[in-house]
């Protein structure tokens, strides 16, 4: 039952990184509810219900945000600075799952509230690794706010 309730929101623009972290998250299990969003404006319109996610029941939000930061439209650090602000969704977990390894990059996160910074790996077996063990920690062993 409790598989039911897990919900991941993947933002990334790149779509072989999206259908690997997609395979990985399904390996452990955890892909049941992933949805997958392809720019930073199209998550911000799916966590507060606005643009075409306008019918999107805004009470059920996504456990963990697994967020890129080099997208088009919005950037991923303008979407957490949105979410990290916003007293409805400041407790949602985020994790950057980036290939920016920029110092900049990594400060701005943290000093805007990013749960964890992630440069992706480059090799599949490395990176669905990665993925897995994302999935398995914010999702079944991390006890979030009530």
């Amino acid at each position: 039952m409790a598989k039911q309730e897990i919900e991941i929101l993947l933002v990334e623009d790149n779509t072989s990184d999206a259908e690997m972290a997609i395979r990985a998250l399904k390996k452990k299990g955890l892909s049941n509810s992933v949805i997958h969003v392809k720019d930073g404006a199209e998550a911000i319109d799916f966590v507060f219900g606005t643009g075409k996610f306008e019918n999107r029941n805004v009470n059920h939000q996504p456990k963990i945000i697994l967020l890129d930061l080099k997208m088009p439209k919005v950037s991923g650090i303008e979407v957490l600075k949105t979410l990290k602000s916003d007293e409805r969704t400041k407790a949602i977990p985020v994790i950057i799952l980036t290939s920016s390894r920029e110092d900049p990059d990594i400060k701005v996160c943290y000093e805007l509230g990013v749960n964890s910074y992630i440069v992706k790996p480059v090799g599949f077996d490395n990176f669905t690794d990665a993925i897995s063990e994302l999935g398995v920690y914010w999702l079944l062993l991390n006890q979030p706010p009530l």
